[in-house]
């Protein structure tokens, strides 16, 4: 009985894609750069026919795809990574279904599930034309949350543990903005991997108690708020039971960064791979010279850059993915809008104190 309904799903899905052929695109663009609410517009920009695709063609479907603090940056003009010209298409990251294609060999098929790699294509439309070599092909028994939200946050947590300090069992990491999206798959590859994580909150009048305990429920056991760091009493405790902080990934900037600091090993690392207080890191002068402190600086967007014609990129990916499948590694909690309700999500991504993932859906 399940491998009848099996078969049926899949014939279902593949005649449904075959015998409908036009696709209405729309996309979530901005023809000059300001208030993220105010400069985009959901466009139809045009109609595909599905037998107009050329060799390698693939047509795909948005499943979901999140709104970014990079994505609120670009559209306000205030990133590294601007598109070449405007009006532009806005999305960083997303994870789309294969509806048709021209593809040979059988490489993807209608329903397989695929993250385009040009980071310079906007994933906010509800379908595209891809060339087959720009696509990644994952597994399509995953959640579509977090199929979503993999190839941005999890591998900068990946990378910020892998690249910078030689972590051993038992070895301490300390990161602000501990219950960020980055924050909560460094808790959580730090369990897997027996790395303490030490992680500092925003204090906030409403909602502590909840924050905490669901980063409890990910693997976290150290968490602290920002003024915790200033206190003594902290500072004598927490490093009589675990070892100080080889490793500091900074996310906030300004004077948490400064705090985050001063508790770190002598010869530590910092990382610093966001600035969402918009302030600057500033450095204490006594620590970084009498403690040998080094200071570095990442963007996942460069190092995608650099090596997605490599191994690394796809051996990191299937890793993520497999914790994933052993339900070892949890996406955030998500919130999902349709694109037709795109002010209301982009308004709820940007207030402050969030703790939820906003998606964006064709349907």
């Amino acid at each position: 009985m399940r491998s009848s309904s099996i078969l049926f799903k899949y014939f279902r899905t593949k005649f449904h894609y075959r015998f409908t052929s036009s696709y209405a695109v729309h996309e979530l663009q901005a023809d000059q750069y300001g208030v993220p609410g105010e400069v985009l517009k959901l466009n139809h920009t045009t109609t595909i026919d599905a037998n107009q695709l050329k060799s390698n063609d693939v047509l795909i479907k948005l499943l979901a795809s999140p709104i970014n603090p990079a994505d609120i940056n670009m559209i306000e003009g205030k990133y590294a990574l601007l598109p070449s010209s405007l009006p532009a298409t806005f999305g960083n990251e997303g994870v789309f279904q294969v509806i048709d294609h021209r593809a040979s060999d059988e490489q993807v098929r209608p329903g397989d599930w695929v993250l385009p790699k040009k980071l310079e294509w906007g994933k906010w439309r509800s379908y595209g034309i891809v060339s087959i070599n720009d696509l990644i092909k994952i597994p399509s028994d995953i959640d579509v949350e977090s199929a979503a939200t993999l190839s941005v946050n999890p591998c900068t947590a990946y990378r910020l543990l892998k690249d910078f300090v030689t972590l051993e069992t038992g070895d301490t990491v300390i990161q602000n903005g501990g219950n960020s999206s980055v924050g909560q798959v460094v808790i959580q590859l730090g369990k897997l991997w027996n790395i303490n994580v030490v992680n500092i909150v925003r204090n906030r009048e409403q909602g502590m108690n909840e924050l905490v305990e669901y980063l409890k429920s990910i693997g976290a056991e150290h968490i602290y708020v920002e003024e915790d760091l200033r206190k003594e009493t902290l500072r004598k405790t927490l490093w009589s039971t675990i070892p100080r902080p080889k490793l500091g990934l900074n996310c906030v900037g300004g004077r948490a960064t400064s705090d985050l600091l001063r508790v770190l090993d002598k010869s530590a690392t910092l990382v610093t791979y966001g600035g969402m207080s918009k302030q600057p890191v500033t450095v204490p002068t006594a620590e970084f010279i009498f403690n040998d402190l080094i200071c570095r600086g990442f963007w996942m967007s460069r190092w995608k850059s650099e090596n997605y014609k490599g191994s690394e990129f796809s051996i990191m990916l299937h890793e993520l993915i497999d914790f994933i499948r052993r339900d070892q590694l949890k996406p955030p909690q998500c919130q999902k809008f349709l694109l037709n309700d795109y002010k209301t999500a982009i308004e709820q991504a940007q207030q402050p104190m969030n703790t939820k993932k906003i998606l964006l859906t064709a349907e």
